[in-house]
């Protein structure tokens, strides 16, 4: 149990560290004390699974994440191992291997004159879709958002949306989607 407290203590620590944040900037966030979040990251805390899940939103890794031995600093996905949907003619490619909680992202690539239809997120999502090569029109609600190369679009995610390609070329574009976070 010992070496579980220290892995946690670590890993926790590590995490902080690595996103240049304070004690009390995460604990804030995760809604716990930030005398607790330091007894974690001694070693000394005896958390909660409510505690170890705050902790893990507030760091946005899952709670294996938070508990996992040491593993070496990288690992390769080879593309064939990333999830890719054919959705008609439109392809989009998962770019994170793992999952991190309340994000999606995404590589869509639309050949000449094709469109997608999205399908709303849940209440309260922000979607930023930015164009990386041709031309993508979003429409969203009824408005109609017209990008060239380089242009961000951020919008509720949670209200009708499509992705159209008008170009005589194919398009590319990313969409990294901000589910809300589940209350509790």
């Amino acid at each position: 149990m010992d070496d579980l407290a220290e892995r946690l203590a670590r890993n926790i620590r590590t995490l902080r560290e690595a996103r240049g944040t304070t004690q009390a900037e995460l604990a804030k966030l995760a809604g716990i004390p930030r005398a607790t979040w330091g007894n974690l990251e001694s070693g000394t805390g005896n958390p909660t699974l409510q505690v170890l899940y705050r902790v893990s939103h507030a760091l946005q890794v899952s709670l294996e994440e938070l508990l996992a031995a040491p593993r070496a600093s990288a690992r390769y996905y080879p593309a064939a191992s990333l999830i890719v949907k054919q959705r008609g003619s439109v392809t989009v490619r998962k770019l994170l291997p793992d999952p991190l909680p309340g994000m999606e992202f995404d590589r869509m690539e639309l050949p000449a004159g094709s469109r997608l239809i999205g399908v709303p997120h849940t209440a309260g999502t922000r979607e930023y879709l930015v164009c990386e090569s041709g031309q993508l029109v979003l429409v969203a609600s009824g408005e109609r958002y017209e990008l060239e190369p380089g242009d961000v679009v951020v919008f509720r995610g949670d209200q009708r949306h499509s992705y159209e390609n008008p170009g005589k070329k194919p398009a590319v574009g990313y969409s990294a989607v901000l589910l809300t976070p589940a209350l509790g």
